[in-house]
């Protein structure tokens, strides 16, 4: 769980009026890491690997709109929509360039906003990266099956059983049980919405015009981003660098969090020190 002595959890509010939560800690004066989960998860999604991270970032975990403690008021649940959302609170906490770490459908936002602000983005991380969402019939199926049907509270039992799909080895109970609650706590309106903006597929157009240092993390038992998903990104991203975890699964921060946070302060330390040096100008 995230230590308090160590982290801040807070509500800002953006220039959209859109209300976000987010969990920070580190130095102002750090590398910005910026990391977004995935659909019906939260800020919480990253606890598992927040001790795990170098001391002298300064490490941010959002809650995207309608997700965890963050707004639930907005009409649109698009990857333009988070994106634009993340680009503000890049504004109003003055992290730019920062480091996008992104977890599923996080990663769709990530790839969204390096194509749209490259300017804010200085490397680009997706794990459990899709190329595209809408030629996945079996996520289609379940759009129009037990997601259309959904009604608040969202029953316990479909949360738990979409968050134990992401998995391919046991976690820590306490981790399940935090985001079984995370995932009841999204209404059921915004499952629905949330599933429709990725299945329009409105962030893959950006994908070939994205410049920054791209990582992308996938276990080889993900049943959801398939290895066929990876190959096209990096076709289309020939600098992206792919880091395979064998017999893990979608979500695999959860299922081996250190190693996780490992390569990720690995790949971070290549990016150098430009951030330190702008703010000394």
């Amino acid at each position: 769980m995230l230590r308090p002595e160590f982290t801040v959890v807070k509500t800002v509010t953006l220039a959209n009026g859109v209300r976000l939560e987010i969990a920070e800690k580190g130095p102002r004066e750090g590398t910005p890491v910026v990391l977004l989960h995935g659909l019906t998860d939260s800020r919480r999604s990253f606890e598992p690997v927040w001790d795990h991270l170098p001391s002298d970032w300064h490490a941010i975990a959002v809650s995207l709109r309608g997700h965890g403690a963050s707004d639930v008021r907005p009409a649109l649940y698009g990857t333009p929509e988070f994106a634009g959302d993340i680009a503000l609170l890049a504004d109003l906490l003055d992290l730019a360039p920062m480091v996008l770490v992104g977890h599923s459908m996080g990663s769709s936002v990530v790839l969204q906003l390096a194509a749209d602000r490259p300017d804010l983005v200085r490397a680009a991380v997706g794990v459990g990266t899709f190329a595209r969402y809408g030629d996945k019939p079996a996520l289609r199926a379940y759009r129009d099956g037990d997601v259309a049907v959904l009604e608040d509270p969202v029953p316990d039992a479909i949360a738990r059983e979409f968050q134990l799909s992401t998995l391919a080895n046991p976690i820590e109970a306490a981790t399940l049980e935090a985001m079984v609650r995370e995932s009841r706590k999204v209404p059921a309106r915004i499952w629905r919405a949330a599933l429709d903006g990725l299945l329009a597929d409105r962030f893959c157009g950006g994908i070939p015009t994205i410049q920054v240092p791209v990582l992308l993390m996938w276990g080889s038992l993900d049943g959801y981003a398939t290895r066929a998903d990876q190959d096209l990104l990096r076709s289309a991203l020939p600098s992206a660098q792919l880091l395979v975890y064998d017999h893990v699964g979608h979500a695999l921060h959860w299922e081996q969090p250190l190693r996780f946070a490992n390569d990720l302060a690995d790949f971070v330390a290549t990016l150098g020190t430009a951030r330190r040096a702008r703010l000394a100008v």
